[in-house]
């Protein structure tokens, strides 16, 4: 039996790419960036105006001119036709390209128009009328080169680095793709993943059930945690406590035969089993991947609820994840092996746990490491723990969006005492 810290480090020094593959922008939601990715031009690309006012000469102010004639009006997306002189602006709009003669904006606000129709009137074909700009109402010399001006190339330059490491394409990275030009990027291939559950007394959603049966709650569990962080199974099966069948199904999940009932055409990536790891007479997991030649990495975790976990790789460096059978140890294990065995396999950091206080005191129960659910809420945060009946208590501990640990050897927990939790959301 080992510290949950030793087993999760066992099940990162495993963790590899799946490979990689090429996806259309419109496909890249969620997945994970396996390339870097470059600037393909200056931005901004031109110099831009972060303001709707009027754009002029700072020499112009330097020199005591407050009056300025309006050469032209400029909008987001126009090519300026005239260069200003002394005395003369542009109007411009937040977003459009600054002409090269100008060097300052003076915002709207802060200036008075001369009488509307004076603007209005003007054409750029047209003898040029005077607009009146007083100056801005602060006396003082309140202005500053390339005020309300972002620079060409101020953020970044053209061919320099945007992203440098893998990284989930969520809404930014996705913006910033499609600014780039990217109408198709690299990224990790996803895992096969099968997913077996275990138990004569497991019966499918929906079927017929007796009184001591229960329905298969572990199965949509588990596909739910995967499906919240973009993984998808690629088999599903559920086996009755029978070594012959459980001896098969392993067998297709681990060499992928596709006549078979598993129906993967290659052998999983990863296998998850629900179930079976236990002492019992009829706990077939272990012994079963042990005699296909799976290599046993450890057997039961110094943790509650979860201790008799299994985990080990197959012939073909399938990653084996073994759970109990009750809910809530599934969750705990997947929470604290699964996923992030699955983030460093795409190449990003495992998920670090975070220090924040108890809202409420909390009992001892055990001698082993206890993870609890709790809700995690409040300015400043606080942690409640979630009421929960036993690792087999269907309501997981709805309430709960985060897992925090009562650590071995500890005493009772005391209200504003800091503990470690993992967070749901």
């Amino acid at each position: 039996m080992i510290d949950y810290r030793q087993a999760q480090q066992l099940v990162l020094q495993q963790a590899h790419s799946f490979g990689h593959e090429e996806v259309p922008l419109e496909e890249a939601f969620g997945r994970v960036l396996a390339e870097p990715i470059f600037a393909d031009r200056d931005y901004p690309p031109f110099p831009r105006a972060t303001m709707d006012g009027y754009a002029l000469r700072y020499n112009d102010l330097e020199t005591g001119i407050r009056k300025f004639t309006i050469a032209e009006t400029v909008f987001a997306g126009d090519n300026p036709i005239h260069m200003i002189n002394e005395g003369e602006c542009y109007k411009i709009m937040t977003g459009a390209a600054v002409p090269e003669s100008a060097d300052i904006i003076i915002r709207r606000e802060d200036i008075e128009e001369g009488p509307a129709t004076m603007v209005l009137k003007n054409k750029l074909s047209d003898p040029l009328p005077a607009g009146m700009l007083p100056a801005p109402s602060n006396p003082a010399f309140p202005w500053r080169l390339f005020q309300n001006i972002a620079r060409r190339g101020e953020d970044l330059r053209a061919g320099s680095v945007v992203i440098d490491r893998n990284c989930r394409c969520e809404p930014a990275v996705m913006g910033l793709l499609a600014t780039l030009g990217k109408t198709k990027v690299k990224v990790e291939r996803l895992p096969r993943i099968t997913l077996l559950t275990t138990g004569n007394e497991v019966v499918p959603v929906g079927a017929p059930i007796s009184p001591v049966q229960i329905r298969n709650s572990n199965r949509w569990l588990i596909e739910g945690a995967l499906k919240k962080e973009g993984f998808d199974l690629a088999a599903f099966a559920h086996v009755p406590d029978d070594q012959v069948l459980l001896r098969q199904h392993l067998q297709h999940a681990l060499t992928g035969d596709p006549a078979q009932s598993s129906g993967l055409a290659l052998p999983s990536d990863i296998i998850i089993l629900c179930g079976g790891v236990s002492a019992g007479d009829a706990d077939y997991v272990p012994g079963v991947l042990e005699d296909l030649g799976a290599q046993k990495l450890f057997h039961k975790m110094a943790i509650r609820p979860g201790k008799p976990t299994w985990c080990g790789l197959g012939p073909n460096n399938s990653m084996i994840f073994a759970l109990p059978g009750n809910p809530f140890s599934c969750l705990v294990n997947t929470i604290l092996l699964i996923q992030p065995y699955l983030q460093v396999c795409l190449g990003l950091p495992a998920p670090e746990p975070l220090g924040l206080p108890m809202g409420e005191p909390r009992k001892k129960r055990t001698p082993l490491d206890e993870f609890f659910p709790v809700h995690l809420s409040g300015a400043p945060v606080r942690l409640t723990p979630v009421s929960l009946n036993g690792s087999g208590d269907i309501r997981l501990g709805r309430q709960a969006n985060a897992l925090a640990l009562h650590p071995a050897g500890s005493e009772d927990l005391g209200g504003g005492e800091e503990v470690l939790c993992y967070s749901f959301v």
